[in-house]
C-alpha cells in the first residue's frame, strides 16, 4: 500500500502537477505511436517542453509582477476585503480547512480520484460522450482545493474520505464535461489546431459562443477599426500593449505611491525614480506577453501534429485541454488587451457599486480572473461577434467575476480568509452548485453531477451532424449558421 502511495504521490508532484512535463511526454508518445523515428519524437519532447515552459514564463511574469499591485490597494487602504484571484483562493482555503483541524491531504487524493475519472468518462465515450482529457495540472491542484472546502463545509459528517472520493467525482465530471462543452468554439478559433481549453472559464466560453453573435457583427474585428493616423500606431500589438499597460498600471502606481510600492517590491531600490519605475514596470507587461505566445506558437505545433498517434491508436477522438492562454496565438493580437481592458473596468464598477451600496464583503480584483478569463473571451466573443462583442463580453464577465465572487465569500464562509477562487466559472456555475449542496444537501449534490453529466449526452443528441460529434473537425460556414438558427 506505502508502495502505491509513493508512485502515486510521485507522478502527482512530478507530471500531473508539472504540465510541461505532460505535455513532453503525450508529444513524444504520440510521435511514436506515429512511427516516427525516435529522434524526431525526441525533438518533439524537447520543443513542446520548453515551449511549455515559456508559456510558463510569461504566465508566471505577468502574474508575479502584476499581481501584487492589484492586492496593494487592499492593502495600502486597510480594507477588509477578499481578492478574487486563485492563487489567494488557494491561501484562503488552507487556512480554513486548518481552521477546523484539516490539511490539504484530501485533496491530492480527491485530484487523483478526478483524473482518473476523467480518463474513464472519455473511455466510456460512447454512453458518456465526453472526448476531451483535462491535463492542465496546476489548475487542477488549485480546483480540486477549492472543491474540497466546498464539499467539506456543506457535508461535515464526511470531513473523511468519503468527502475525498465527493470531492474527486466532482472535479472528474467537472473537468470532462466543461472541457468537451467547449470543443466546437475551441475549433473554430483555433482552425482545428486539435486541442481544446482547460482552465477556469470553459462555462463561460461556451455562453460567449451562444450570445456574442448576437452582440455584433463578426466581420468588424478589432483589427479592422479604422483609426486617425496617427492612432495607427496601435494596430502594433506591442505599441497598444506597453501604452495602454503603461496608463492603466500607472495610474494604480500614482495612487499606491511609492513608499508603499517600494514595501510590495524589494526591487524597487531608493536610488531608482518613482516615474522611471512605472515606466519600466508597466512594459515588462508587454515583454511577458510577447514571450507567452512564443512559447503557445512552439508547443502547440508540436502537440497538434503529435497527438494525432494518440487520437488514433489510443483514445481516438480526444483532444487534450491546455491552458487558455493556447489560444492567444490565434485570433487577432489585440482581442488580449482588449479583454483585460473592458474586464477590468466591469470589475472597477462592481467594486464601485459594492462600496457605494455598502456591501459587507468586499472585493479586490485579481490579476489572473481579469486578465486570463476575460482576455480568452474576447478572442471568443470577436469570433462570434466582432469587435464590438469582444468589448461587452469581458466587460460582463469582470461584474460577474465580481457580484458572484462577493455572494461566494459569504456563502463559502470565507470571511477572514482574504481570498476567493475568483475565476469566472467558480463565480457563477460552482456558485450555483455550491448551493445546491448547501441547501439540499446529498441531493443537491446528485443534481450537480448528473446535470453535468446530462450535458455532452444533450450535447450530442442535439448535434447537427452527430456521426461527425467525434471526428472533432470543424464545422463549415453553412453548418455554423445553421446551429446557430
Amino acid at each position: 500500500m506505502d508502495f502505491i502511495s509513493v508512485i502515486l504521490e510521485g507522478f502527482v508532484n512530478n507530471i500531473l502537477t508539472k504540465p510541461e512535463f505532460f505535455i513532453g511526454i503525450l508529444v513524444f508518445v504520440g510521435y511514436m505511436l506515429l512511427s516516427r523515428p525516435i529522434h524526431e519524437a525526441f525533438s518533439g519532447f524537447i520543443k513542446a517542453t520548453v515551449g511549455y515552459m515559456i508559456l510558463g514564463v510569461g504566465a508566471g511574469g505577468l502574474v508575479v509582477t502584476f499581481r501584487p499591485i492589484l492586492a496593494g490597494l487592499n492593502g495600502r487602504f486597510g480594507l477588509n476585503a477578499a481578492v478574487i484571484d486563485p492563487y489567494f483562493g488557494l491561501n484562503a482555503v488552507n487556512k480554513a480547512l486548518e481552521s477546523i483541524g484539516l490539511s490539504t491531504s484530501w485533496t491530492m487524493i480527491a485530484l487523483l480520484i478526478g483524473f482518473t475519472l476523467n480518463i474513464l468518462l472519455v473511455m466510456a465515450r460512447k454512453i458518456t460522450k465526453c472526448r476531451t482529457l483535462f491535463i492542465t495540472g496546476h489548475i487542477m491542484v488549485q480546483q480540486a482545493t477549492t472543491a474540497t472546502w466546498i464539499v467539506f463545509m456543506a457535508f461535515p459528517q464526511y470531513r473523511n474520505l468519503t468527502g475525498a472520493v465527493m470531492v474527486g467525482v466532482f472535479v472528474g465530471v467537472y473537468w470532462a464535461v466543461a472541457t468537451n462543452l467547449i470543443v466546437r468554439p475551441t475549433q473554430r478559433v483555433t482552425e482545428n489546431a486539435g486541442f481544446v481549453i482547460g482552465h477556469q472559464q470553459m462555462f463561460a466560453i461556451w455562453a460567449t459562443d451562444k450570445v456574442a453573435g448576437k452582440l455584433g457583427d463578426p466581420k468588424k474585428k478589432l483589427d479592422d477599426l479604422k483609426l486617425p493616423d496617427w492612432l495607427s500606431i496601435f494596430h502594433d500589438n506591442i505599441v497598444a500593449t506597453g501604452t495602454l499597460m503603461l496608463v492603466f498600471f500607472g495610474i494604480i502606481m500614482v495612487i499606491l505611491g511609492p513608499e508603499y510600492m517600494r514595501e510590495l517590491d524589494p526591487k524597487f531600490s531608493a536610488k531608482l525614480a518613482f516615474p522611471t519605475y512605472i515606466v519600466s514596470k508597466s512594459l515588462s507587461f508587454a515583454v511577458y506577453l510577447a514571450i507567452l505566445m512564443t512559447g503557445v506558437r512552439m508547443f502547440v505545433g508540436e502537440l497538434t501534429e503529435s497527438f494525432q498517434g494518440i487520437s488514433n491508436k489510443i483514445l481516438p477522438g480526444v483532444l487534450p485541454a491546455v491552458d487558455c492562454a493556447a489560444v492567444y496565438g490565434f485570433g487577432s493580437p489585440n482581442a488580449v488587451l482588449f479583454g483585460f481592458i473592458f474586464g477590468a473596468l466591469g470589475q472597477f464598477i462592481a467594486i464601485a457599486g459594492l462600496l457605494v451600496f455598502k456591501s459587507p464583503i468586499l472585493i479586490i480584483t485579481g490579476f489572473v480572473p481579469v486578465f486570463f478569463d476575460n482576455a480568452t473571451l474576447a478572442i471568443f466573443a470577436e469570433k462570434r461577434g466582432g469587435a464590438k462583442a469582444a468589448a461587452i463580453v469581458p466587460f460582463i464577465s469582470g461584474i460577474l467575476q465580481v457580484l458572484g465572487g462577493a455572494v461566494a465569500v459569504a456563502m463559502f464562509k470565507l470571511q477572514g480568509f482574504g481570498g476567493w477562487h475568483g475565476n469566472i466559472d467558480q463565480s457563477s456555475m460552482w456558485l450555483a452548485q455550491g448551493f445546491l449542496m448547501n441547501n439540499l444537501g446529498i441531493v443537491g449534490y446528485v443534481i450537480a453531477i448528473v446535470g453535468m453529466l446530462a450535458i455532452p449526452i444533450i450535447q450530442f443528441k442535439r448535434a447537427k451532424s452527430p456521426e461527425h460529434y467525434f471526428d472533432n473537425e470543424p464545422l463549415s460556414d453553412e453548418e455554423v449558421e445553421a446551429e446557430y438558427a
